[in-house]
């Protein structure tokens, strides 16, 4: 247990070259599904049971580390800049969309601008986005759910799932001065969550790719089989939108990837940064806020023993679930 232990955080320390890298933007090999028995290999079993029993203990430790004055302080700076997220999200979102129009792509590298029309269209939500009316912001979201739509009826709903975070951000900026708006940014936290699992699920189930990617962009695994690497950034790219789903994510743990997110510019580049910026808008976010509007599930459980057997059991049920369901509709 103890080396495992030592293993799950020298992979925290080392993802930032793999985990949050969409791996079908950076390589060409053509997908192949693993088998159910070489993803739920013992390896992946014994990480999964040590990941479970550290969630369990986390939500018991950050309130702790809360407590530190240094870390009140800055929890009260942050707090003062809360009124500004909504702001953040909306000319954050207008100022990705451009960036992704000027590599002629939209929502991801891999999805090229190609008609005259969409185009237009992109352009005409950026001007609405821009524009400080909130009457404004929601015909330049309605706008961005019909481009969402298109790409999605051409490359298929499977495929998007990698990207709903998206329909999670249209949602905040729909709602926005109406009285569902406190829903905004659970929801945001919900898709933006379930994404990163969907995410993470693609290289236990294609790790050819990702294995592509460690030989010929050189990614260091430090000592680990590429296939022992690949399992573990995979973890921890899935806790993370664990994290972010159950209301755990603190301000701490979103900084700490934040800065995970900007070091992969540096192995990927311009790619990383179109295909991300979004998600570092959300981050920033995420910092901002914290998890103070949130009331995560597991406060649902009084005592230390529920909380921590209700975060063991049901990381292991989302874990479960959503390998059999991206297993069940993938291709290969």
């Amino acid at each position: 247990m103890k080396r495992m232990l030592t293993v799950f955080l020298l992979a925290i320390v080392l993802i930032p070259f793999t985990a949050q890298a969409h791996v079908k933007w950076f390589t060409e090999v053509q997908p192949e599904k693993e088998s159910i028995e070489n993803i739920l290999s013992p390896f992946f079993m014994m990480v999964a049971l040590l990941v479970s029993i550290l969630l369990g203990v986390l939500p018991q430790i950050l309130p702790k580390i809360m407590e530190i004055p240094f870390a009140k302080k800055i929890d009260y700076k942050l707090d003062q800049f809360r009124g500004y997220s909504r702001y953040i999200l909306k000319y954050g979102t207008a100022l990705a969309l451009m960036i992704q129009v000027f590599s002629k792509t939209l929502f991801a590298p891999e999805f090229r601008l190609v008609e005259t029309w969409e185009y237009i269209l992109v352009w005409i939500a950026i001007i609405f986005l821009l524009i400080p009316i909130h009457y404004a912001t929601k015909v330049g979201a309605l706008l961005l759910l019909g481009l969402f739509i298109n790409v999605s009826a051409n490359v298929g709903i499977f495929h998007m799932l990698d990207y709903g975070f998206y329909l999670a951000i249209i949602f905040v900026l729909l709602i926005g001065k109406t009285r569902f708006e406190k829903w905004g940014f659970p929801f945001l936290y919900l898709g933006t969550g379930l994404s990163l699992c969907w995410v993470a699920v693609e290289k236990w189930v294609y790790p050819s790719m990702t294995i592509d990617i460690i030989q010929n962009h050189g990614v260091p695994t430090f000592g680990f089989p590429p296939e022992a690497f690949i399992v573990l950034a995979a973890f921890i790219e899935f806790v993370v939108g664990y994290l972010l789903v159950v209301g755990v994510l603190n301000r701490i743990l979103a900084f700490v990837l934040t800065l995970i997110f900007i070091s992969t510019t540096m192995l990927f580049g311009y790619t990383e940064i179109i295909g991300h910026f979004m998600i570092h808008i959300v981050l920033i976010i995420f910092i901002i806020e914290g998890v103070s509007f949130y009331n995560p599930p597991i406060r649902i459980h009084k005592s230390v023993f529920d909380q921590v057997i209700f975060v063991f059991l049901n990381f292991i049920f989302v874990l479960a679930t959503f390998i059999l369901i991206y297993y069940r509709f993938a291709e290969g």
